[in-house]
């Protein structure tokens, strides 16, 4: 199933354009390190959940390779089905395909998709892309990174500046103060926005907060990491469900979907921050006039940790081969393309509307955010920068598990019911951790 918070970022997902001044991007160059080489007039499919890149660069791209490029725009669940349709009959779909965050356990135990670590250097791409470890599954690299998503803590400044705070705390116990006393201030019963409704949008947000509090739900081996108390997943947990019991996050959000927190709690200033909140909503939804009432007055802060700043949760795309792929070396030398550090900026707006992938979020390269950064009007790309790069971590040590779609939902459905009261936290944990085991078991 889905990662619904990914889908919910596509739905609310504004092209990065606006008033950005015109840059030159050289769109043909290259830096992954590749072995692979094309024949020229050779062709190949990209079947991906996003629209084609515009026609003008795919014809450029043709340009200089000699590989015509037909583009297969087909929504991520019905993606899915034809991947593993096509990998279980063992017939040919496309040459490049979609590789999200939560399959890259399933892929590399199936091997429906190619290892990319032959084709790419993983070491040197690292430094670049820091969510490049989220496609990594024991030492092999499932697909490249093509976009950059994230979790992050987003503010109403306005709010805060009312409240006389200024100074964003990097505690979550100061964090929490804060918010009471935002609330108060500024009439807000619940000033914090959590989601609880049963959706893959707890399940990323329960990940979040571990992160935040210093750890990972699963250790290096695929087994609960949060079962005790002290560990950071169980306190995560509970500082969940505390936040919603006392009152600090709205009653009504027990059955309240992530997106639908950002643009009906965020975005008409019924909550003065979100916990759990996806890069790039600042720009895409908060500061959308005809949709939102904080215009201006929202931006991301360092996520606050348990004794200081947090980490954040990575959820991105990417991009891999089908082992049923016709044209291996085409394929490598559009993924090259695609995720290069000009055209990674170029598809999030850096040349303009004109040249934008649409609903593209944000770069996979830390390079693409510097010129994006140098273009100015891009809401916070520095600090969006500066997050992905300290801060952001995969969501699991050793890439999603195979199983990652049973364990989601375990998830999702027992912090529902702790945070309802129908279970307590204890209960929620030993039910997730007894459905892991299950699953180890079952292979």
């Amino acid at each position: 199933m889905k990662n619904l918070g990914t889908v919910s970022r596509w739905a609310g997902a504004l092209v990065l354009s606006a008033g950005l001044a015109a840059l030159t991007a050289a769109c043909g160059s290259t830096s992954s390190g590749s072995s692979a080489t094309s024949s020229s007039s050779s062709s190949i499919t990209v079947a991906v959940a996003y629209p084609a890149p515009p026609k003008a660069l795919l014809a450029q791209f043709t340009k200089q390779t000699g590989i015509k490029v037909t583009w297969v725009n087909i929504g991520w669940d019905d993606l899915q089905t034809k991947i593993a349709a096509a990998a279980a009959a063992n017939t040919y779909f496309a040459d490049a395909a979609d590789v999200d965050w939560s399959k890259v356990g399933e892929y590399q135990k199936t091997g429906w998709f190619y290892p990319l670590n032959t084709y790419f250097n993983v070491t040197s791409l690292k430094s670049d892309m820091p969510q490049l470890n989220t496609f990594i599954s024991d030492n092999q690299l499932m697909g490249m990174p093509f976009d950059s998503s994230f979790l992050v803590t987003t503010v109403n400044t306005k709010d805060f500046a009312k409240a006389g705070i200024t100074t964003m705390p990097t505690t979550l116990a100061g964090f929490t103060a804060a918010l009471k006393k935002v609330g108060q201030v500024n009439g807000m019963a619940s000033p914090l926005d959590i989601h609880f409704a049963t959706a893959e949008g707890l399940s990323t947000c329960w990940y979040q907060m571990t992160a935040a509090f210093g750890g990972q739900v699963l250790t290096a081996q695929d087994t609960p990491a949060f079962t005790s108390p002290s560990s950071p997943g169980y306190q995560a947990m509970a500082w969940m469900v505390n936040a919603y019991k006392s009152g600090l996050v709205p009653k009504a959000n027990i059955n309240e979907s992530d997106y639908q927190g950002f643009t009906t709690e965020m975005a008409r200033n019924r909550v003065a921050a979100e916990m759990c909140d996806y890069s790039g909503s600042v720009a895409s939804i908060y500061n959308v006039p005809s949709t939102s009432s904080v215009v201006n007055d929202t931006e991301y802060i360092p996520t606050p940790g348990a004794t200081g700043v947090g980490h954040n949760v990575a959820n991105p795309d990417g991009i891999g081969i089908p082992k049923t792929a016709k044209n291996v070396a085409g394929a490598v030398k559009f993924i090259e393309w695609f995720t290069n550090t000009e055209n990674q900026a170029t598809w999030a707006g850096l040349q303009g509307a004109n040249n934008v992938v649409s609903t593209f979020p944000l770069p996979a390269r830390l390079s693409s955010f510097t010129l994006m950064d140098k273009a100015g009007n891009i809401a916070q790309a520095g600090q969006l920068s500066t997050i992905l790069q300290a801060h952001a971590q995969a969501p699991f040590p050793n890439g999603a598990p195979p199983w990652y779609v049973q364990f989601s939902a375990s998830v999702q459905t027992n912090i529902h019911e702790a945070a309802a009261g129908q279970e307590t936290v204890q209960q929620a944990v030993n039910a997730i951790a007894a459905q892991v085991s299950q699953l180890k078991s079952a292979g």
